[in-house]
Protein backbone atom coordinates (compact mmCIF):
# COMPACT_ATOMS: atom_id res chain seq x y z
CA UNK A 1 0.00 0.00 0.00
CA UNK A 2 1.42 3.22 -0.86
CA UNK A 3 1.45 6.10 1.77
CA UNK A 4 -0.65 8.58 1.43
CA UNK A 5 0.19 11.95 -0.44
CA UNK A 6 0.71 14.24 2.79
CA UNK A 7 3.09 11.61 3.96
CA UNK A 8 4.57 11.04 0.40
CA UNK A 9 5.30 15.00 0.37
CA UNK A 10 6.72 14.79 3.68
CA UNK A 11 9.17 11.91 2.79
CA UNK A 12 10.25 13.30 -0.14
CA UNK A 13 11.21 16.82 1.69
CA UNK A 14 12.98 14.59 4.29
CA UNK A 15 15.45 13.03 1.07
CA UNK A 16 16.29 16.60 -0.01
CA UNK A 17 20.29 16.32 0.73
CA UNK A 18 21.10 19.73 -0.86
CA UNK A 19 19.38 21.29 2.44
CA UNK A 20 22.13 19.75 4.57
CA UNK A 21 25.17 22.67 4.46
CA UNK A 22 23.03 25.55 5.10
CA UNK A 23 20.78 23.81 7.65
CA UNK A 24 23.96 22.30 9.76
CA UNK A 25 25.56 25.61 9.22
CA UNK A 26 22.51 27.50 11.18
CA UNK A 27 21.93 24.91 13.31
CA UNK A 28 25.51 25.14 14.40
CA UNK A 29 25.23 29.07 15.11
CA UNK A 30 21.98 29.13 16.67
CA UNK A 31 24.06 26.50 19.63
CA UNK A 32 26.54 28.68 19.47
CA UNK A 33 24.15 32.11 20.31
CA UNK A 34 22.26 30.18 22.84
CA UNK A 35 24.47 27.56 24.94
CA UNK A 36 22.58 25.98 27.77
CA UNK A 37 22.13 28.29 30.98
CA UNK A 38 19.41 30.19 32.21
CA UNK A 39 18.65 31.44 28.65
CA UNK A 40 18.19 28.45 26.77
CA UNK A 41 15.99 26.75 30.00
CA UNK A 42 13.70 29.69 29.33
CA UNK A 43 13.16 29.23 25.40
CA UNK A 44 13.30 25.22 26.17
CA UNK A 45 10.31 25.50 28.48
CA UNK A 46 11.98 24.05 31.19
CA UNK A 47 10.56 26.31 33.74
CA UNK A 48 6.76 25.56 31.61
CA UNK A 49 7.26 21.65 31.98
CA UNK A 50 6.77 20.96 28.47
CA UNK A 51 8.25 23.00 25.53
CA UNK A 52 7.37 27.08 24.96
CA UNK A 53 7.28 27.09 20.95
CA UNK A 54 4.11 25.21 20.50
CA UNK A 55 1.99 27.55 23.07
CA UNK A 56 3.80 30.66 21.77
CA UNK A 57 2.64 30.03 18.13
CA UNK A 58 -1.20 30.16 19.02
CA UNK A 59 -0.87 33.88 19.64
CA UNK A 60 0.19 34.88 15.78
CA UNK A 61 -1.67 31.97 14.29
CA UNK A 62 -5.17 33.44 16.29
CA UNK A 63 -4.15 37.09 15.25
CA UNK A 64 -3.88 36.08 11.87
CA UNK A 65 -7.00 34.19 11.77
CA UNK A 66 -8.92 36.65 13.17
CA UNK A 67 -7.82 38.97 10.70
CA UNK A 68 -9.12 37.17 8.15
CA UNK A 69 -12.44 36.63 9.94
CA UNK A 70 -12.66 40.57 10.15
CA UNK A 71 -11.76 41.18 6.50
CA UNK A 72 -14.38 38.96 5.70
CA UNK A 73 -16.57 41.06 7.56
CA UNK A 74 -15.25 44.71 6.80
CA UNK A 75 -13.37 45.42 9.56
CA UNK A 76 -10.52 46.58 7.88
CA UNK A 77 -8.82 48.56 10.81
CA UNK A 78 -9.47 45.96 13.36
CA UNK A 79 -8.02 43.48 11.06
CA UNK A 80 -5.19 45.44 10.93
CA UNK A 81 -4.58 45.80 14.57
CA UNK A 82 -4.66 42.34 14.67
CA UNK A 83 -2.06 41.74 11.93
CA UNK A 84 0.49 44.01 14.25
CA UNK A 85 -0.47 41.76 17.36
CA UNK A 86 0.43 38.67 15.34
CA UNK A 87 3.41 39.97 13.77
CA UNK A 88 4.62 41.56 17.69
CA UNK A 89 4.27 38.15 18.67
CA UNK A 90 6.53 36.62 16.46
CA UNK A 91 10.29 37.04 17.82
CA UNK A 92 9.56 35.01 21.17
CA UNK A 93 7.86 32.16 18.31
CA UNK A 94 10.98 32.24 15.76
CA UNK A 95 13.64 31.93 18.30
CA UNK A 96 12.42 29.28 20.64
CA UNK A 97 11.46 27.28 17.38
CA UNK A 98 15.04 28.00 16.05
CA UNK A 99 16.19 26.76 19.78
CA UNK A 100 14.40 23.55 19.97
CA UNK A 101 15.72 22.98 16.11
CA UNK A 102 19.25 23.50 16.71
CA UNK A 103 19.16 20.68 19.21
CA UNK A 104 16.70 18.67 17.45
CA UNK A 105 18.51 18.19 14.29
CA UNK A 106 22.13 17.21 14.78
CA UNK A 107 22.33 13.82 14.08
CA UNK A 108 18.51 13.51 12.26
CA UNK A 109 18.41 14.40 9.00
CA UNK A 110 14.88 14.04 8.19
CA UNK A 111 14.61 16.42 11.29
CA UNK A 112 17.08 18.88 9.91
CA UNK A 113 15.28 18.99 6.44
CA UNK A 114 11.79 19.24 7.90
CA UNK A 115 12.64 21.89 10.28
CA UNK A 116 14.99 24.00 7.92
CA UNK A 117 11.78 24.02 5.36
CA UNK A 118 9.24 24.93 8.45
CA UNK A 119 11.07 27.73 9.75
CA UNK A 120 11.80 29.05 5.91
CA UNK A 121 7.77 28.93 5.43
CA UNK A 122 6.66 30.46 8.30
CA UNK A 123 9.69 33.01 7.87
CA UNK A 124 8.23 33.99 3.93
CA UNK A 125 5.01 33.90 6.03
CA UNK A 126 5.90 36.64 8.42
CA UNK A 127 7.65 38.56 5.48
CA UNK A 128 4.38 38.39 3.35
CA UNK A 129 2.14 39.83 6.79
CA UNK A 130 4.59 42.74 7.32
CA UNK A 131 3.79 43.56 4.00
CA UNK A 132 -0.06 43.30 4.00
CA UNK A 133 0.27 45.68 7.44
CA UNK A 134 2.30 48.10 5.48
CA UNK A 135 0.29 48.08 2.73
CA UNK A 136 -3.05 48.77 4.82
CA UNK A 137 -1.35 51.63 6.79
CA UNK A 138 -0.51 52.88 3.11
CA UNK A 139 -4.28 52.87 2.17
CA UNK A 140 -4.12 49.79 -0.19
CA UNK A 141 -6.34 47.81 1.95
CA UNK A 142 -7.01 45.23 -1.11
CA UNK A 143 -3.44 44.14 -1.83
CA UNK A 144 -3.08 44.03 1.87
CA UNK A 145 -6.17 41.81 2.25
CA UNK A 146 -4.46 39.91 -0.52
CA UNK A 147 -1.07 39.61 1.04
CA UNK A 148 -2.30 38.72 4.47
CA UNK A 149 -4.68 36.00 2.67
CA UNK A 150 -0.97 34.32 1.21
CA UNK A 151 0.98 35.17 4.48
CA UNK A 152 -2.08 32.64 6.45
CA UNK A 153 -1.74 30.15 3.70
CA UNK A 154 1.95 29.84 4.12
CA UNK A 155 1.51 29.26 7.93
CA UNK A 156 -1.07 26.36 7.22
CA UNK A 157 1.77 24.82 4.93
CA UNK A 158 4.16 25.97 7.90
CA UNK A 159 2.33 24.44 10.58
CA UNK A 160 1.74 21.10 8.49
CA UNK A 161 5.52 20.85 8.63
CA UNK A 162 5.71 21.48 12.16
CA UNK A 163 3.03 19.08 12.86
CA UNK A 164 4.68 16.36 10.71
CA UNK A 165 8.10 16.98 13.41
CA UNK A 166 5.88 16.86 16.65
CA UNK A 167 3.76 13.85 15.90
CA UNK A 168 6.04 11.95 13.12
CA UNK A 169 9.46 12.78 14.09
CA UNK A 170 8.99 12.92 17.85
CA UNK A 171 10.03 16.65 18.40
CA UNK A 172 9.34 18.14 21.52
CA UNK A 173 7.71 15.17 22.98
CA UNK A 174 8.63 12.66 26.32
CA UNK A 175 11.23 10.09 24.72
CA UNK A 176 10.01 7.74 27.80
CA UNK A 177 6.47 8.04 27.50
CA UNK A 178 6.17 4.78 25.77
CA UNK A 179 8.31 2.81 27.57
CA UNK A 180 8.15 3.90 31.12
CA UNK A 181 9.55 0.55 33.00
CA UNK A 182 8.37 -2.34 35.03
CA UNK A 183 5.66 -1.00 37.88
CA UNK A 184 6.43 -4.38 39.83
CA UNK A 185 10.26 -5.69 40.76
CA UNK A 186 12.16 -6.69 38.10
CA UNK A 187 15.52 -8.23 37.72
CA UNK A 188 18.45 -6.29 35.65
CA UNK A 189 20.98 -8.35 33.43
CA UNK A 190 23.72 -5.87 35.87
CA UNK A 191 25.01 -7.50 38.93
CA UNK A 192 25.38 -5.68 42.41
CA UNK A 193 29.49 -6.45 41.84
CA UNK A 194 29.68 -4.67 38.87
CA UNK A 195 28.88 -1.42 40.13
CA UNK A 196 31.55 1.01 40.82
CA UNK A 197 30.69 3.86 43.34
CA UNK A 198 30.23 7.29 41.30
CA UNK A 199 30.50 5.09 37.45
CA UNK A 200 27.40 5.44 35.27
CA UNK A 201 26.01 2.07 34.05
CA UNK A 202 23.34 0.84 31.78
CA UNK A 203 21.15 -1.67 32.48
CA UNK A 204 18.59 -3.57 30.91
CA UNK A 205 14.95 -4.56 33.07
CA UNK A 206 12.44 -6.27 30.95
CA UNK A 207 14.18 -4.55 28.26
CA UNK A 208 13.70 -0.80 29.59
CA UNK A 209 17.17 0.57 29.48
CA UNK A 210 17.72 1.95 33.32
CA UNK A 211 21.14 4.16 34.42
CA UNK A 212 22.59 3.12 37.14
CA UNK A 213 24.76 4.92 39.50
CA UNK A 214 26.09 3.72 43.07
CA UNK A 215 26.37 6.02 45.84
CA UNK A 216 27.95 4.61 48.75
CA UNK A 217 25.09 1.91 49.96
CA UNK A 218 22.54 3.29 47.82
CA UNK A 219 21.54 2.86 44.24
CA UNK A 220 20.31 5.12 41.41
CA UNK A 221 18.25 4.25 39.37
CA UNK A 222 16.92 6.00 36.19
CA UNK A 223 15.39 5.76 32.78
CA UNK A 224 18.88 5.62 30.36
CA UNK A 225 17.31 7.26 27.45
CA UNK A 226 17.13 11.35 27.92
CA UNK A 227 13.60 12.54 27.54
CA UNK A 228 14.57 15.32 25.64
CA UNK A 229 15.64 13.90 22.83
CA UNK A 230 16.90 10.32 23.44
CA UNK A 231 20.44 10.60 24.30
CA UNK A 232 22.09 7.90 26.53
CA UNK A 233 22.64 8.90 30.39
CA UNK A 234 24.93 5.81 31.14
CA UNK A 235 27.28 8.06 28.97
CA UNK A 236 26.96 11.30 30.71
CA UNK A 237 28.89 12.97 33.84
CA UNK A 238 28.09 11.92 37.06
CA UNK A 239 28.65 15.18 39.76
CA UNK A 240 27.07 16.38 43.04
CA UNK A 241 24.02 13.88 43.36
CA UNK A 242 23.35 14.85 39.05
CA UNK A 243 23.91 12.94 35.66
CA UNK A 244 24.38 14.92 32.18
CA UNK A 245 22.85 14.13 29.29
CA UNK A 246 26.20 13.80 26.79
CA UNK A 247 23.94 14.80 23.92
CA UNK A 248 22.50 18.50 25.20
CA UNK A 249 23.47 19.16 28.63
CA UNK A 250 20.63 18.68 30.44
CA UNK A 251 21.21 17.96 34.01
CA UNK A 252 18.60 15.71 35.93
CA UNK A 253 19.11 14.81 39.94
CA UNK A 254 19.97 10.92 40.52
CA UNK A 255 17.80 11.33 43.75
CA UNK A 256 13.92 12.04 41.78
CA UNK A 257 15.22 12.55 38.03
CA UNK A 258 13.90 16.56 38.71
CA UNK A 259 15.24 18.40 35.90
CA UNK A 260 17.94 20.61 37.09
CA UNK A 261 19.12 22.38 34.19
CA UNK A 262 17.63 22.33 30.39
CA UNK A 263 17.06 22.01 27.60
CA UNK A 264 15.26 19.04 28.58
CA UNK A 265 11.41 19.95 29.59
CA UNK A 266 10.50 16.53 31.20
CA UNK A 267 11.66 14.93 34.32
CA UNK A 268 13.44 11.16 33.81
CA UNK A 269 10.95 8.50 35.05
CA UNK A 270 12.96 7.36 38.33
CA UNK A 271 12.98 3.65 39.73
CA UNK A 272 13.62 1.86 43.12
CA UNK A 273 16.28 -0.42 43.38
CA UNK A 274 17.40 -2.48 45.54
CA UNK A 275 19.59 -6.18 45.58
CA UNK A 276 17.91 -9.81 45.55
CA UNK A 277 20.63 -12.70 45.33
CA UNK A 278 23.20 -10.82 44.03
CA UNK A 279 21.52 -9.16 41.48
CA UNK A 280 20.01 -5.77 40.97
CA UNK A 281 15.82 -5.05 40.80
CA UNK A 282 14.37 -2.36 39.66
CA UNK A 283 10.55 -0.65 39.86
CA UNK A 284 9.13 2.28 38.02
CA UNK A 285 8.52 4.71 41.09
CA UNK A 286 5.18 6.15 41.65
CA UNK A 287 4.83 9.58 40.75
Amino acid sequence: MTSPLPRAVAERLESLQSLDPPAQAIGKAVRSAIPGGPVKDALSGTWLGHPLHPLLTDVPIGAYTGALILDVLGEGDAATKLIAVGLAATPSVLITGWSDWADAETGNAPVRRTGILHATVNGTATALMAASLAARRNGARGRGRLLSLAGLGLIGAGGWLGGHLSYARGVGVDTTVFDPGPQGWTATDVADADLVDGRPACALAAGVPVLLVRDGAQIHALHNRCTHRGGPLAEGEVAGGTITCPWHGSVFSLADGSVQRGPAAYPQPAFDARVTGGQIEVRRRAS
